[in-house]
């Protein structure tokens, strides 16, 4: 238990660095699982593209990584998919759809390939926008991992938002139902 509580404590205060730290997949790997046994439900995981901006809100923390866009997200997605205490609504930019590939090269194939990646989870597409406001409401209590790739294609970025992986909304909504019934 001191071991896992030293690893944890070494993880954030590489993620904490004031400047992006390089990391390669391995070490992406085995920082991202120490990160994940540490966070929970309103956590967010962001892998994002290489034009994605630095917050300054201390709870969002980033770092880059020296791997492919579409790589971190598997990790990130296995990772999630093997924890038992979490899951992830999965949030994508509702521009990406739009976008061309007369205007971004390779924007093709990149849906194609984080469709196959995310088989089978509820995506969900909003606008940019709006997804960063819900991340920035939701950095005021919790903390916020952003991995930066190098990718450049605009609106690739994909947001993991944490929830109870042994909890749903629709068990919370009848415990809750539940408790007022019984006021």
């Amino acid at each position: 238990m001191k071991k896992n509580a030293l690893k944890i404590v070494s993880l954030l205060l590489v993620v904490s660095c004031s400047s992006p730290k390089q990391n390669n997949l391995t070490n992406l790997e085995d920082q991202l699982a120490e990160t994940i046994e540490v966070f929970g439900h309103r956590n967010w995981i962001v892998v994002a593209d290489a034009a994605y901006p630095e917050q300054s809100n201390p709870a969002i923390k980033t770092i880059t990584v020296n791997a492919s866009q579409l790589e971190a997200v598997e990790v990130i997605n296995k990772l999630i998919k093997d924890a038992p205490h979490v899951d992830a609504n999965v949030y994508i930019d509702k521009e990406m759809a739009f976008v061309s590939e007369e205007n971004a090269k390779g924007i093709d194939v990149y849906r194609t390939d984080l469709h196959q990646i995310l088989e089978g989870k509820n995506v969900n597409a909003l606008l940019h926008q709006d997804i960063i406001r819900e991340l920035d409401t939701s950095a005021e209590l919790f903390n916020v991992l952003i991995i930066k790739t190098d990718l450049t294609i605009p609106y690739t970025s994909v947001f993991f938002q944490l929830e109870c992986g042994y909890w749903n909304a629709n068990a919370e909504a009848q415990l809750r139902n539940k408790m007022k019934n019984n006021e």
